[in-house]
């Protein structure tokens, strides 16, 4: 038998944004529910708020009133944390500080009973030292909701060092029960979606930092070409940029100064500014009353070349081809087996970054080279980086911006930097994912699932590497910690492992957590 029955008690401590947003989960899965927390009146203002969403509901036609009083019949707010002893589960979202939580579970254990399971809703904090004060730390598990938690699918199931499988299969199984799609992982800094997102926030302020395109044309970037539904900066304001650097900064001190994680000396400076995002008013965008909203740097019209040669690139050779030829213009295509793309106008190469500068291509060939971005899908994409070598001048690129605008797309002329915007984003993503898997912190799929899910991104950062194809993402990293000279950019050993292998997926033959 579970030690979460389908209709056993759970209470919840803390009664602010996340405790309210699960006990409403809860109470709608079916569990009488009660919430407790210590600020006087706070539980039952959490209630009240509940409810208020509970009618918003009734009233748009999304739940019957026989519902929303079976719900409400089964939220109680607490006026003790002795009122949780009959509970099968507690689950804790106090602040996000290790001494209360230990304190909070400690006190708890002499209440609950001995099946009880104890679930900390903790964002990045190890469940491992946490639960390494109790009696009974084989049932302390870490459950972390996202936010708006009754619409967010995604919960981690964190288990430490002492948690028994049993404890972590029924609280994957409760949260199934609960609508949810849970992933399970093995603790660790910032658990799967904060740990994997920090080169999404890392590789932008970087790439701000070296001048190789402003806030607003990165944001674009990553959204309409790499399909991000919000780019880096636009997300920080929403966060708040204080809780973003918070995190970045507790996940580089917990994995021990590991550069991937270090944190960004502009993030630093706007944090002390109290330039916080949304909730300030102001943030890397300004959201005060009557501000412009800016633009990003996009190149004006350029005339189309008459002719292109699409050489190489098999599949991605083929559709480039296809495209160009719907925009009107002659294609030559040459299938050249097993080289690269190349995308040859009358006096510029025209290729997909690599991780090597243009200037470098440039040099190495002898003729001008412009290189173009990822996107998540070339036909679809609304915008495209372009960067041009140094040693043809800036006016090189006018062919290549006009191609890329017949094809429909506007053009972001950024710096010649390694990976450019998207493709140096997505290798770096996917290869702090690689990682994890390397380590058995979690599966592949199940990071792939939290990303989409708790994340939003367009896709598995794994899979979308396995798409892009994986002695490209090596490659790229690879040129990035060649050209940098810094750790930072090491690639995980997984995913050298399976290039050398020849494989083309993580999942088969590596490492599989539980």
């Amino acid at each position: 038998m579970t030690p979460i029955a389908p209709r056993s008690t759970v209470a919840i401590v803390g009664a602010g944004t996340m405790g309210a947003g699960i006990a409403q989960v809860a109470a709608e899965a079916g569990h009488p529910v009660l919430l407790f927390d210590v600020r006087a009146g706070a539980a039952e203002r959490a209630v009240a708020g509940i409810l208020g969403r509970l009618d918003r509901a009734v009233e748009k036609g999304r739940l019957t009133a026989e519902t929303r009083a079976a719900i409400a019949r089964r939220l109680v707010a607490a006026r003790s944390l002795a009122e949780a002893a009959p509970a099968s589960l507690v689950i804790e979202a106090i602040l996000e500080d290790l001494t209360a939580k230990r304190q909070l579970f400690a006190e708890l254990e002499g209440i609950v009973g001995a099946d009880c399971v104890l679930a900390s809703n903790t964002s990045s904090l190890s469940i491992t030292a946490i639960a390494a004060s109790l009696a009974r730390p084989e049932r302390c598990i870490a459950m972390h909701f996202f936010n708006p938690a009754p619409v967010m699918a995604l919960v981690e199931v964190a288990s430490g060092l002492a948690t028994r499988p049993e404890i972590a299969a029924a609280v994957l199984a409760a949260a199934l029960r609960w609508g949810k799609r849970p992933v399970t992982l093995r603790t660790t800094p910032g658990f799967i979606v904060n740990r994997v997102a920090r080169p999404f926030y890392g590789e932008a302020f970087r790439l701000l930092e070296e001048g190789a395109a402003d806030i607003v044309t990165i944001d674009a970037l990553l959204r309409e070409a790499g399909g991000f539904p919000m780019g880096p900066f636009e997300l920080i304001d929403l966060i708040g940029n204080d809780v973003n650097f918070a995190v970045t900064t507790s996940i580089h001190q917990a994995c021990h100064g590991d550069p991937r994680y270090s944190p960004s000396e502009i993030q630093a400076e706007m944090v002390a500014a109290g330039r916080l995002g949304r909730k300030t008013g102001r943030g890397y965008y300004d959201y005060g009353a009557g501000a412009a909203k800016p633009l990003p740097a996009t190149a004006p019209a350029a005339p189309p070349p008459a002719r292109v040669t699409v050489m190489g690139g098999a599949e991605t050779g083929d559709a480039w081809a296809a495209l160009i030829a719907a925009a009107g213009i002659a294609v030559d295509r040459v299938s050249a087996p097993g080289s690269e793309l190349m995308l040859r106008l009358d006096h510029v190469d025209v290729l997909p970054t690599d991780g090597r500068l243009a200037t470098e291509r440039a040099a190495e060939s002898g003729r001008p080279v412009v290189l173009f971005d990822l996107a998540r899908d070339y036909r679809a994409a609304k915008r495209l980086a372009l960067a041009s070598a140094d040693q043809a001048g800036r006016d090189i690129i006018a062919p290549a911006v006009g191609l890329i605008q017949a094809c429909g797309k506007a053009v972001s002329i950024v710096d010649d930097s390694p990976g450019l915007v998207v493709m140096r984003s997505v290798a770096m993503i996917a290869n702090g994912a690689a990682d994890l898997v390397q380590r058995r912190i979690a599966t592949a799929a199940a990071i792939d699932s939290a990303m989409r899910d708790g994340a939003n991104y367009p896709a598995g950062p794994l899979a979308w590497a396995e798409a892009i194809g994986l002695p490209r993402i090596l490659a790229v990293i690879d040129n990035l910690a060649r050209f940098y000279g810094e750790d930072r950019y090491r690639a995980s050993p997984l995913l050298r492992r399976r290039v050398l292998a020849g494989a083309a997926s993580f999942a088969a033959g590596a490492s599989q957590a539980p």
